[in-house]
Order: structure tokens, then sequence, then C-alpha cells
């Protein structure tokens, strides 16, 4: 099904290898925070199963997208509990704030509820910064990875 949505195997093989790639030339100053990730959007079709040609902002109406991760916020912070038998007076060991990890990484095909998304256009590209949350369904090549 979702072969179907996306085109071959070896198109989106291709696609995935330009979004890191892309990740890693274009995006380094950008940070994502807490629990977001960076989607660059597929390009939506113009053209229905039945032949009826959609208008440009339609794409944008839809509730469900679908687009390849980009970049990945550290995860949800998690707070610092201390040990109760620790003594105050002695220096901390570790005082980095600790996070879950999110499950998307970087070159996965994800569906998304565009509800919850923000959509930005930075360097002339359009991306949407989404929520862990509003993420519905991932789809990994690990032979890439």
């Amino acid at each position: 099904m979702v072969s179907m949505l996306f085109g071959n195997d070896s198109n989106k093989l291709h696609f995935r290898i330009f979004i890191k790639k892309m990740a890693e030339d274009k995006l380094d100053n950008l940070i994502v925070v807490g629990d977001k990730v960076l989607i660059k959007p597929c390009s939506s079709k113009s053209k229905t199963k039945s032949g009826l040609f959609l208008p440009p902002g339609y794409s944008e109406k839809e509730e469900i997208r679908n687009g390849y991760v980009v970049k990945v916020g550290p995860g949800i912070p998690i707070p610092y509990l201390p040990d109760e038998d620790s003594e105050p007076w002695k220096p901390k060991k570790d005082d980095r704030v600790r996070y879950i990890p999110l499950q998307p990484i970087v070159g996965d095909l994800a569906i998304f509820m565009m509800k919850g998304s923000i959509e930005i256009i930075y360097n002339e590209q359009k991306y949407c910064i989404v929520p862990q949350y509003s993420i519905l369904l991932l789809e990994r090549d690990e032979s890439i990875i």
C-alpha cells in the first residue's frame, strides 16, 4: 500500500539518499527542539485516480500528508531525579538534561497529520515541523541506514 502511494523502490531509495545528503549539507544551522521532527513533504499528485485535475492549493488542505524525515529533535525531556540516598553537598556527576529518544530517524518516510504540523520555508524549500504524536506511520529501509 505504501509503495503504491510513493512510487517504486528505486525512486524511494534515491530520494532517501538525497534527503540524507541534503540534511547533512544545508540544514546544519537548524536545531530541532524537543519532540519535533523536520519533514520534507513529498510533492502530491495533481490528478485524481478518476482523472480530475486538482487545483494547486488542494494538497495543502489535505489532513494527511507524507514526506521524508530530514532532522529529528533530541526527544522528550525527563526531569533530573536525584537518588534518595545522595548527599546534596557532593558535586553532581551528571547535570545534563536526559531525553526519551524519538522513533523517527533521518531518511524515514513518514505519514503524518497536517493538523498538528507547521509549514515553513527555509532556503526556498518547503518543510513541515511535526510533533512526534502527529506521525501516524513510518517506513524505514534498513539497507540505507
